[in-house]
């Protein structure tokens, strides 16, 4: 009995799941007579068919019912060429398939998402076995003693394995492919397993998102392997290194594919010469962020209502934008304004690190940030553009690039992506008068009295100092950029943020207003008395026919003498306004100020780049171009 998790257990449960002893398969009541050499019957004269018994069906009929897609009986259409053709076999001759036999025609076995743990000693049982993936299941280790020594394709990725030692001790000789993608593979001791003592006749190699951390340990042992043509590295910590894929293109001249891209002879043209200098590898990667125009930012000055004759504060406001990028790296300015670690606001500091922010399209004027929760296998800083003024179109015009030291923490930011925002900072500045500020004892108090009468003379003449309160930070929208393409065979991740249309919050109308509002109110009988009582005096007011006192009292307008005062409807101003004051109809205003209200969502333009050799060795020659992201030349 096989133990359970065992690749043995997994092969009698999908050997169930084929029902090769079932109908219309192995041996029944259904064809019998066909397999019964005793009872089978005499061959026929040409020209008449072989009678069927009662009961029974031919073989081309029973494999017409595997075939089939509509019936009961098809596999899959995803299903493997090996189990259709056990099926087949198990109809044309089920006898090859009874007890022990099926393990001597099986040639590829594919076992995925079994939840296998263990390769167990019952695949040596498979003496034809050519095949085997085991892809996407637990495997940690992989005893090579297991493996039939005829093994030629051996695929393990999507497990857990973390260590080649067992793997490598006595592997099948034959072997040609071996899959070790999306494993717990990393350095530096891995790499010692990589060389033809242990794999003689290997062309085929996947290595890719491991943890592998050493390049020039990895290719000096890939370079012992003479059949080698199929390399793929993408994912690993040291695939971020600048030189990465010339250096290995010039030190495994048989290879043909790398990480899934062939090797043609001018890359090789290009690279060549650059093995002999290992001194530029350097375990660091270089990565430029860009940001670019920022668009649908409502004005605040829309939104801003002050008391008239109120002496408010002076308001400023501005706007940046901020994004994470691994910690423990080097930042470096290529000239850019510099973008510092954010400190001066709990709004920002507290921005997400790991994978629990969501991106839900909506924002507000005054939106929280989201909430801080233990941060994931990296640590994330936080970089801001410098602020700048309201505009329909803010251009940013920001560059910098970071070098990035810790590798394998570079390697899970981009798993995760990266976090951009955009803030809003308010700051109220108040007016302080210097000489009221100087006086602070008796006789200055006498002198502040004496001077309170000429204060209005003086008062153009004064230059007040302001106070500025501690700046308001505002997270108008946040949204998380993928990052993954650029751990594959991408250099660059280029995209527009969409947060969403803002929705500013409507400040209440000031009380003045509303006291403004009742006087007038209050005044309307009043106002229609007064001017029926002119009228019987013979003094007639122009009047248009479309006010009346059926419209409401919200506005007071005069004729012909200052103390006459006629109330009106603020909603029939209005409509005047649109349809004789500017000469156009109703519609037609309407209509032109529904277009230009037409909300438009904030976007921002994101732009992040890894750096490849010689890019990478060029850029101090462009320190001093800042190229924002999506102009054209």
């Amino acid at each position: 009995m096989a133990a359970p998790g065992s690749v043995s257990a997994a092969f009698q449960e999908h050997l169930q799941h084929l029902g090769l002893q079932d109908f219309p398969c192995g041996l029944g009541s259904w064809n019998k007579s066909c397999h019964n050499a005793s009872t089978r019957p005499r061959a026929q004269p040409a020209g008449l068919e072989e009678a069927v018994p009662p009961g029974e069906e031919t073989p081309e009929v029973l494999l017409e019912l595997l075939r089939d897609q509509h019936s009961p009986w098809a596999l899959p259409p995803d299903c493997s060429p090996q189990d259709r053709l056990l099926r087949e076999v198990a109809v044309l001759a089920p006898e090859l398939l009874r007890g022990s036999r099926v393990f001597q025609v099986i040639k590829s076995l594919r076992i995925l998402d079994k939840g296998v743990e263990e390769v167990d000693e019952g695949l040596l049982r498979f003496q034809q076995l050519e095949e085997l993936i085991l892809s996407a299941n637990h495997i940690s280790r992989v005893n090579s003693a297991h493996l039939p020594r005829t093994l030629k394709v051996l695929e393990l990725c999507y497990n857990v394995v973390g260590d080649l030692q067992d793997l490598s001790a006595q592997p099948p000789p034959e072997l040609q492919h071996l899959g070790l993608g999306y494993n717990r593979l990393c350095g530096p001791f891995q790499e010692k397993h990589f060389t033809v003592d242990f794999w003689p006749n290997l062309v085929s190699l996947d290595l890719s998102f491991n943890s592998l951390t050493d390049l020039l340990g990895l290719v000096s042992q890939l370079s012992t392997l003479q059949n080698l043509r199929i390399l793929m590295l993408q994912g690993n910590p040291l695939a971020l290194i600048p030189t990465y894929r010339g250096f290995l293109v010039d030190s495994l001249p048989k290879l043909f594919i790398l990480d899934d891209i062939q090797i043609w002879p001018e890359e090789r043209q290009q690279f060549r010469g650059l093995a002999r200098q290992p001194e530029l590898i350097r375990n660091e990667a270089r990565v430029v962020v860009s940001i670019g125009d920022m668009k649908g930012l409502p004005d605040p000055k829309a939104f801003q209502q002050l008391e008239v004759g109120s002496e408010g504060p002076l308001i400023t406001y501005s706007y940046y934008v901020t994004y994470q990028f691994a910690g423990g790296g080097e930042p470096k300015d290529k000239g850019s304004p510099e973008g510092t670690k954010i400190h001066q606001s709990s709004t920002v500091a507290t921005l997400d690190v790991d994978s629990s922010a969501q991106d839900t399209g909506e924002t507000k004027s005054h939106q929280k940030p989201p909430a801080t929760e233990e941060p994931k296998a990296h640590s994330a800083r936080v970089f801001a553009t410098p602020g700048q003024p309201w505009a329909d179109t803010i251009d940013c015009s920001y560059r910098k690039e970071h070098i990035a030291k810790n590798l394998v923490g570079l390697k899970s930011y981009l798993e995760t992506g990266t976090i951009v925002s955009v803030v809003e900072e308010k700051v109220l500045a108040w007016p302080v008068d210097p000489e009221e500020n100087a006086v602070t004892n008796k006789e200055g108090q006498e002198l502040k009295k004496n001077r309170a009468k000429d204060k209005q003379k003086k008062k153009k003449k004064q230059s007040y100092e302001f106070r500025s309160d501690p700046p308001i930070h505002s997270t108008l929208g946040t949204t998380r950029v993928t990052l993954e393409t650029l751990l594959a065979t991408e250099d660059l991740v280029a995209t527009v943020c969409d947060f969403g249309i803002l929705i500013p919050e409507k400040p209440p109308e000031p009380p003045v207003l509303e006291e403004k509002v009742r006087s007038m109110s209050q005044g309307r009988a009043a106002g229609w008395s007064s001017a029926n009582a002119l009228s019987g005096l013979g003094i007639h007011l122009s009047i248009p026919q479309f006010f009346s006192p059926q419209n409401g009292a919200e506005i007071a307008l005069s004729d012909h003498h200052p103390s006459l005062w006629i109330i009106y409807s603020l909603k029939t101003v209005t409509n005047v306004l649109l349809t004789t004051g500017k000469g156009k109809n109703k519609d037609t205003a309407e209509a032109e100020e529904g277009q230009e209200l037409q909300p438009v969502p904030l976007t921002v333009q994101f732009q992040m780049q890894l750096l490849r050799w010689p890019l990478a060795a060029n850029t101090q020659s462009q320190k001093n171009v800042a190229r924002p992201v999506g102009k054209t030349q």
